[in-house]
């Protein structure tokens, strides 16, 4: 059955592209067509806490199942039963809150309702804390017998199969109780950087070239890092980690926490490190993970490759880190209105067919996405599909650019596969395991950028789209599985008993930086106070959850590039990937899809495509000389 824990929570919260944008206007000037309807969810505030408290009161039946969920077929239905729909229930419950706490997180109301259905599962867990021991006695022959004697349990075969699995991994009914107490504080790390880094960070002002005064926040930032004035890039780019670099302590301290949370509980349940607890439970070979990072390492030279690509259309003698999103074609900027971007995604979805398209157009007509920043709104992108019988809401925060487009179809990609795996699974096997979580997403991305490329004749405009391609292959292949060697690293150290400070952490995140920019070979120089970027991530309170964004990103390179060459049954084999949510383990639910990731043709495949597109870059260049 579904718990409802940390973990959940935070992929409810967090599902999405790493993109960090903030306030531009109050939420009262936005027109309601660009803001979500969570009506949707529940009519008012007065029945969501109606809806909460019944439920409240209906989990005090959990009491009734002790000793009793192994006894028949009959009664270990009528528990797992019970169980869904309080956990269907509790995701809409907390989806309504935290939707409406992400829109202003300095609205203490809607951050309190947030809490309170938290501190309701909580209180539920720990009632509830004889499940899994007593799940775990019961013998395998047992539950083969239970699923023979009631059809109606088969769609819990694969929960009820895996407990033999996990068998030395779940605790006594005392143990279990105290772990579930441990909810009231686990997640007080991630909530703690969420406030701070999102509503009470002060922010430096800068004056620019042109002497314009700004406050460089998120969303300024975002911009300026971006200038085609050099000065201006370098000047920001150290006002801005300067003053997280203000911060190092307090942040140091935030994300030990996180990281000592994650060693409590895979040491408290018996696993060999904090990366076997995050993977085993979704039968993931901590292998995979290691092959990711030294794959990723051994071919450090193609990515060295792109950033020499970047030098040369910069016209720059040194590389710098503070470069690197620069445009790096004159006179070219790729941007698009919202409007522009809904009839870009459109089209570029055509290969999946009608239906899939109907309903992305219905998702920007219905008010499921949350198009603009506001003041106090949560930073970056998300999509949350938890609320079964609606449908899924999208977080945005759109700024025009070409990124944005590529980030609203990256959160549809995850919408969609929300969509289709509630649509065609049952409420037990809907919710899909973080590991395929992203293929969808960047499904979605690599279809609009085949689009582009065939849309854009100019070669300048073709340059900036390829190199925003590159961009991509640099931001999720590269960077993310440097933010999981990072990750890993941190982990691996507090297992062995070394301290995590601020100073600590900002070093070790400097040195892998500077191994992947080519710091010390001369390709990009990377600035002393980058090694504090660590701090600005969000994702490093999601315990091993960006390396799937790697992982994922390979997968749906080679899934795409099976639609677009138009292979036979790749389609429909993408349709039955989005619509299998959790009905399998997630390594064969790619498999069947067409694609496995225990080898390394498809990592292979990635590579040889980035190589490709650089291969173009360099003949357009060439040919402009």
């Amino acid at each position: 059955m579904r718990k409802f824990t940390k973990t959940t929570l935070l992929m409810l919260l967090f599902v999405g592209a790493l993109n960090t944008v903030s306030a531009q206007k109050e939420r009262s000037e936005i027109e309601d067509k660009y803001k979500w309807d969570v009506t949707d969810l529940y009519a008012s505030d007065a029945i969501w806490n109606e809806t909460l408290d019944q439920m409240a009161e209906k989990m005090n039946s959990i009491s009734s199942y002790q000793g009793k969920i192994g006894t028949s077929a009959a009664d270990m239905l009528s528990f797992m039963t019970f169980s869904d729909e309080l956990m269907k229930e509790g995701y809409q419950l907390y989806i309504y809150a935290s939707l409406k706490s992400d829109w202003d997180l300095r609205d203490q109301e809607n951050m309190q309702r947030v809490k309170k259905i938290r501190e309701v599962f909580i209180n539920y867990s720990q009632k509830a804390s004889f499940v899994s021991p007593e799940m775990a006695a019961i013998p395998e022959e047992i539950i083969q017998k239970f699923l023979k004697e009631e059809p109606k349990l088969e769609i819990y075969r694969m929960q009820l199969e895996d407990i033999s699995r996990m068998k030395m991994h779940t605790l006594s009914a005392l143990e279990e109780a105290i772990m579930a107490k441990t909810g009231m504080i686990t997640g007080a790390a991630n909530s703690a950087f969420s406030v701070f880094s999102n509503a009470e960070m002060p922010w430096e002002n800068v004056t620019l070239s042109d002497g314009k005064e700004i406050e460089l926040n998120r969303t300024t930032f975002s911009v300026q890092r971006a200038s085609a004035n050099r000065a201006d890039r370098q000047k920001v780019t150290k006002v801005y980690w300067d003053n997280y670099k203000r911060f190092e302590g307090t942040y140091g301290e935030l994300l030990n926490g996180n990281v000592k949370v994650d060693i409590f509980g895979a040491k408290s349940r018996n696993y060999t490190s904090a990366l076997e607890s995050s993977l085993k439970p979704n039968n993931i070979p901590v292998e995979v993970y290691h092959s990711l990072v030294e794959n990723v390492n051994n071919n450090l030279p193609t990515f060295h490759r792109y950033l020499a690509i970047k030098k040369r259309m910069l016209g720059v003698d040194t590389l710098m880190y503070s470069d690197l999103y620069a445009p790096t074609v004159k006179g070219v900027e790729l941007k698009y209105s919202y409007e522009e971007a809904q009839d870009l995604i459109l089209t570029s979805l055509k290969p999946l067919g009608k239906e899939y398209t109907s309903v992305v157009k219905e998702a920007f007509d219905k008010r499921w996405i949350d198009v603009y920043p506001n003041t106090g709104k949560r930073s970056g992108a998300y999509s949350n599909g938890g609320a079964y019988d609606v449908h899924p809401y999208i977080l945005m925060n759109y700024t025009d650019q070409y990124n944005e487009v590529s980030t609203l179809t990256h959160e549809l990609g995850h919408t969609m596969h929300s969509y289709y795996s509630n649509k065609n699974q049952p409420f037990a096997t809907a919710n899909y395991a973080t590991f395929v979580a992203e293929v969808a997403s960047t499904f979605n991305e690599v279809l609009l950028n085949d689009m582009m490329q065939k849309k854009l004749k100019d070669d300048d405009m073709r340059l900036s789209l390829l190199m925003s391609m590159l961009d991509g292959f640099k931001g999720t292949l590269f960077r993310q599985t440097q933010f999981a060697e990072f990750e890993l690293a941190i982990h691996e150290q507090a297992e062995k008993g070394v301290p995590l400070t601020g100073q600590s952490l900002t070093k070790l995140y400097g040195d892998i930086t500077r191994k992947y920019y080519g710091h010390e070979e001369g390709v990009c120089k990377v600035e002393d106070n980058i090694a504090i970027e660590w701090a600005a991530i969000p994702h490093f309170y999601m315990s091993f959850y960006v390396y799937q964004y790697s992982t994922s990103f390979v997968a749906s390179q080679a899934l795409a590039s099976k639609v677009l060459a138009g292979e036979k049954g790749a389609k429909e084999r993408y349709m039955e990937f989005i619509s299998a949510g959790g009905s399998d383990f997630p390594i064969e639910i790619l498999k069947t899809a067409g694609v496995d990731m225990t080898q390394s043709e498809p990592f292979e495949k990635t590579i040889e495509a980035m190589n490709g597109i650089m291969d173009e870059i360099e003949a357009i260049l060439d040919k402009k000389k």
